[in-house]
């Protein structure tokens, strides 16, 4: 297995401190509203990354947060916590915004078929953990208290951006968006690991400790939850490449002064997904969701299909048409896979020369595109169907695309529903995206409704 490793900057030989058991953290979602599909992008990198592993031989045990405190609005300690945010737009207690939030994440999930970790620790359930590596932290002066808050020192790192490879003098306040004057710090890149009454008298949720009544950071949860069910040793961080700076940077400071010793071998990170407005955020306002989605009748898996056929190292451009293509591919795809009938014809020796080969491919710093290539290459040679099925089944346990998964039947729709769709499809007609029709009209299809195009309009009937 090779691995670019974020650390390093180079792709590297995949060595675990225990070859036994692989030790996984993926830093989990902010329950304060939807996931945006962007978002999606890097679970589902971090799902394909682990079924890699396991398809490989290794064991994994993957441990992911639930951040439902301490994320602020702001990357420099300023700002209202986010959940805190989500609670005053909804006028609900934030645990009700959390455990709302966090339900819908996990069907989201789901519905992409990404794998939901062994582990799952909300922040808010691990609050001694923090305190004990905070306490440590001030009796070896890699923290300090100041203005009621406890901050972690970072001069007291020589290698403090070792993840970025910035320059201190470049993360100054104003070199950057979000860097604001903080003057509780000694630095103004030191972060803070708990937050008292003294700074924001509004939040809700709050926890005794030595330093006053507050809250954690956002920061420490991540080391917290990682070395409570990991380890002192971690082998692998994950999560977008927007959390190198300043989250794991800080992670990797905090863990490593409170250890005294290295933590996490391997930093990887999945690039943005953009629209043509630039990253996917939510700050926009409205966004993309999976739920959205799937009201446009498009299949969340064709979404995780486009996901694969690029690198989670480049940037992947979002569009409807690109969706609409990709599902057309996909649903192509399936139709080709389920029409492979059994004909008693395996011979291990072509297994092994085509799966050997896919090994090769998903252990290449996690080249999907290339195994989407492999699996083609497959439907059109000339081997036994037996030998055939058994990749196919055995390959979507990376994949993970329901491949030959029988579908579904769909429940009906209600007229209005159904109007609403042809409306949908005519004016896509009307602006020639005649994909996006198409793929209208076999989603109708599979809910059992037949179009009928005439001159003067288009009317359905039930397919008995």
């Amino acid at each position: 297995m090779k691995i670019y490793n974020t650390l390093t900057r180079t792709v590297e030989d995949f060595i675990p401190y225990d070859e036994k058991e692989i030790k996984m953290y993926t830093c989990g979602p902010t329950v304060y509203n939807y996931a945006h599909i962007g978002n999606l992008r890097t679970y589902i990198f971090e799902d394909i990354f682990e079924k890699t592993l396991r398809y490989l031989g290794y064991n994994v045990k993957r441990a992911m947060n639930i951040t439902d405190v301490g994320h602020l609005t702001s990357d420099s300690d300023s700002g209202e916590d986010k959940m805190l945010k989500g609670a005053k737009r909804e006028n609900k207690p934030v645990l009700d915004i959390a455990k709302f939030y966090t339900e819908a994440f996990r069907k989201d999930t789901e519905s992409l078929n990404i794998k939901w970790p062994e582990i799952v620790s909300p922040a808010t359930e691990n609050i001694e953990e923090y305190i004990k590596i905070i306490t440590k932290l001030l009796e070896t002066g890699y923290a300090y208290q100041s203005g009621g808050n406890v901050y972690f020192d970072i001069s007291k790192l020589e290698d403090y951006y070792k993840l970025t490879n910035h320059k201190i003098d470049e993360m100054v306040v104003g070199a950057r968006e979000g860097v604001e004057v903080d003057n509780d710090k000694r630095n103004q890149a030191d972060f803070v690991l708990w937050f008292t009454k003294s700074k924001f008298d509004s939040q809700e949720l709050k926890w005794n400790s030595p330093w006053g009544v507050g809250y954690p950071g956002w920061h420490i949860e991540c080391s917290g939850i990682s070395m409570k069910y990991l380890g002192e040793y971690l082998d692998i961080h994950c999560g977008g490449v927007d959390n190198i700076f300043p989250h794991h940077t800080n992670e990797i400071a905090q863990s490593e002064s409170y250890l005294g010793h290295p933590w996490c071998k391997y930093w990887v990170h999945g690039e943005y997904l953009n629209d043509q407005t630039g990253k996917m955020s939510k700050s926009k306002g409205e966004f993309l969701t999976i739920s959205l989605l799937k009201e446009k009748g498009y299949n969340p898996l064709a979404y995780r299909f486009m996901c694969l056929n690029s690198s989670y190292r480049k940037t992947l451009l979002f569009s409807y048409n690109a969706l609409s293509n990709a599902e057309n591919s996909y649903n192509k795809l399936r139709q080709k896979i389920t029409a492979i009938q059994p004909d008693g014809n395996f011979k291990k020796e072509d297994y092994q020369k085509y799966d050997e080969q896919f090994k090769n491919f998903i252990g290449d710093d996690l080249n999907m595109p290339n195994a989407i290539t492999l699996l083609y290459d497959l439907l059109k040679s000339d081997i036994g169907n037996d030998t055939k099925i058994k990749l196919i089944d055995a390959w979507d346990q990376v994949f993970s695309l329901d491949l030959r998964k029988e579908k579904v039947p769909l429940p009906n729709m209600t007229e209005e529903e159904i109007k609403s769709w042809i409306e949908k499809r005519a004016l896509a007609k009307k602006e020639k995206d005649f994909a996006r029709a198409d793929e209208i009209r076999t989603y109708l299809e599979e809910k059992g409704i037949r179009l009928k195009d005439t001159r003067e309009s288009t009317t359905y009937e039930w397919i008995k």
